[in-house]
Parts: structure tokens; sequence; C-alpha cells
């Protein structure tokens, strides 16, 4: 039997209505906010990647899927989303419309990661870019729109984890610092840190070895040679926040994994999931547009993965939404099954969710199956219901009946499930 390739997974109901629900939730919240879906490629050319991740990050170096096409054109599965926005952004001229543009977008991406809890090869993310604005208020409002999202999902027990990376004219200088630090313990760190000791000092930071995490703990930050200018805005940012009442935490190993961020960054961490496991990250990249041959336009955004966000969501909101909200309707014969078919046509219009008994089963086995399935009620109907106009409602949680003529059956669901 032909089995799915490691690292990814079959989304089964009812777990596929907590992505549903999840994805609702991110398209409600952030239109509210003034975003605008966009869909990107699922693959680009390697070079996009190459250039706006940064070729030292552990992405680039060993963890996208990469191949050539028939003509050896070297394309990637897209291994996170901004790069794909700022490409498409830039082609498409979305810098001659109004500025800043607010853009969403949900999907899978691709890494070969090292399998564990919440992580897989397939993933899906979420995320929301702010183009066209350089203010700490930009930042703030990412960030709120993240808070209000998580809060939709009935989340109360998330800190949000901050940095400040400087500016560009920044980084050098803090490397040779981090370099300098680092060199004395290089025997401890993992091979992999080793190299990065060499190619991108700040790469260590993020690394997840207890050794190497141990070795940098005392590290100095990045706002010892930071810019007066970054250090002002992310102290803005902060106090914008602290204003709402969004919980934050300083950190000052926080790096993220990509070279094109500046000034802010920040981390969503799950607390169910365990400290190494990022449910969010994200922060400002004023120059990856200008990288990739564009204008200087700055932006500022965040990327949920959303397989994580599923783990770890709140128990009381992944039970609402898995519960079963239909009404099943039990045919009892041919002539009143033609008419089921024409009743979950006419609810369904009405907005009310069904599920028709089309099994051919007894009245007694579709009861079991009710049960079985945790449906609150069911409606059931034989000629003789049908001559008089009404069919019959069971309530099994109550253990209550009662008959409902067929014209009111959508306006007595309603009663019901209205708060």
């Amino acid at each position: 039997m032909i089995q799915k390739p490691r690292g990814t997974r079959d989304i089964l109901p009812p777990e596929s209505r907590l992505f549903q629900a999840v994805e609702a939730a991110a398209h409600r919240v952030f239109q509210a906010l003034g975003a605008e879906e966009i869909r990107t490629p699922l693959f680009e050319h390697t070079e996009l990647f190459v250039r706006s991740v940064g070729e030292t990050t552990d992405i680039v170096h060993k963890e996208m899927y990469t191949f050539a096409d028939r003509k050896g054109r070297s394309l990637t599965l897209r291994p996170e989303g901004t790069a794909g926005v700022a490409r498409a952004f830039l082609e498409n001229r979305l810098d001659q419309r109004p500025l800043p543009q607010r853009l969403y977008y949900i999907g899978p991406m691709f890494r070969y990661e090292r399998m564990q809890r919440g992580r897989y090869r397939e993933f899906r993310q979420i995320g929301l870019e702010i183009i066209g604005a350089s203010t700490p208020l930009a930042d703030a409002e990412c960030i709120m729109a993240l808070w209000e999202f998580f809060a939709a999902l009935e989340f109360d027990n998330f800190t949000v984890h901050m940095n400040n990376l400087g500016d560009p004219e920044d980084r050098p200088k803090y490397a040779q610092l981090l370099r300098s630090y680092l060199m004395g313990s290089k025997d401890q760190l993992c091979s992999d840190c080793q190299r990065r000791l060499q190619e991108n000092p700040l790469r260590v930071l993020d690394c997840k070895v207890p050794t190497c995490k141990e070795v940098t703990a005392a590290a100095p930050g990045m706002d010892t040679v930071a810019s007066q200018a970054s250090r002002a805005h992310v102290e803005e940012v902060v106090s914008l926040l602290t204003s709402l009442g969004i919980p934050l935490k300083w950190n000052p190993r926080l790096v993220r994994g990509l070279d094109y961020y500046v000034r802010t960054v920040f981390e969503v961490v799950s607390p169910e999931l365990g400290e190494n496991t990022v449910v969010c990250g994200g922060g400002r990249y004023d120059r990856l547009l200008s990288d990739l041959g564009g204008p200087e336009i700055p932006g500022v955004g965040f990327a949920v993965g959303e397989d994580r966000l599923i783990d770890s969501l709140p128990p009381a909101f992944a039970a609402k939404v898995t519960t079963e909200v239909r009404l099943y309707l039990i045919p009892l014969g041919n002539e009143p099954a033609l008419f089921g078919l024409q009743l979950a046509r006419d609810l369904i219009r009405q907005g009310v969710p069904v599920e028709l008994e089309v099994g051919g089963r007894s009245l007694k086995a579709a009861l079991k199956r009710a049960d079985k399935r945790g449906f609150a009620k069911v409606v059931i109907f034989g000629e003789s219901e049908l001559a008089r106009g009404v069919v019959l409602v069971k309530d099994l949680r109550r253990g209550t009946q009662q008959e409902v003529p067929v014209a009111e059956l959508a306006k007595d669901w309603q009663r019901e499930v209205e708060p």
C-alpha cells in the first residue's frame, strides 16, 4: 500500500474543522483591520529565497526543497511566505496603489526539517504583512492584529517575546562583537554553530542545542551596538503594546531564522508544546523589497505556524468547533426519501446544516448512528408525517420529541442554536 511521504500528514475530520475555524478567524480579524488576501505560487525561482531569506540561514543551507524544471531552471517549494509576497508586490506594481498595503496569506510551506511534535515538512502558515509604513505604530498594529487573532481563538496564555535587531549598518559591528565573544567557547558549539560562527554569528543565537544555548546565555545583545534610531523605534513599539495590555518579554537572544529582519523582531512560544516551539514569529524588514530589486519600501509582518497553533488550541474552543451541530434527517420509505432530498436542499438554502441518511438504514440503526456521531437532534418522517405536513423532531440529549410543521423546521432550529 502506498503511504504518504515522511513529514506530511492527512488532516481528517473532525480535525479538519479546527483548521477551518482557525482560518475563518484569520479571514475575519485581518479583513476587519483592512487587510486583503494574497495568494502566491507554491514554488518560486530559487534565487528569490537565497536573496531574501539569506544564503547562510539554515532554511537555504539545508531545508529547502529545490529542483530543476525541464529546462534546467532552479525552482524551490516556498519555505516561507514573506519573500513571495514581496516578489508579487514588486512584480504587480502594488507600490502604485495607496500605501500602506495590508496583505495576508494562508497556505502550505515546505522545509526539510527534523521531525517532532508540531513540526512537519509540509506545514501551513497564516501570515500578515503591512508594506509601506516605517513607523512604530505599524509594528504595533501588526502585533495587535496577531493578538486579536489569538483572542478570537480564545487564547489567554501567550506572551510576545521581543528584541531589537538594529539597522543593517549595525549588523557587521554586532557580528564581530558576537564572534569575538564566542570564539573562546568554539569547541563547545555544535558543528552547525561552528560553521555559523564564521558565516553569520547571529545564527548561533537561534540554535536550540542545549550546549549552544548555555554558551550564548550571557552573550552581549544587539542593543550594545544598535543605533539610537533603532532603539527609539523599538522602545516606542513596546510602549504602544504595553498601553494595549499585551504581555511582553524582552529576549536579547531572539534573532529569528531569516536575514531580512531589522529593528523589531518578535515570537510567540507555545506553553503546551514547549519553550523551543515557536507558534508565531515576525518582525520589520525595511530593506527586503530593495534587496529584491525594487524601491526602498519598508514592511513589517508575521507568520503563524497553523499546525502548531492547532495543537495548542484551548480545549474549550476545540471542543466547541468539533461538536456535531447538524440536523440528521431520517426518511422512512421511498417517497419520504425523495422528500428528504428536497428538504435537505431547502434547509441548506436557509442556512441550516443537515445530514441526510442515504445509506438505507432502519430507524433503529439510524438512531444508533446519530447517537454515536453526537447529533443533538434528528428529524424523522414517513408517509404519515408527510401527509400531515409535519416531521418528528427528536432531541437525543433531552430525551424529548415533538411534531413540527415542515415550514417551521428552520425557525425551530434557529431558536435552538441562537444564544
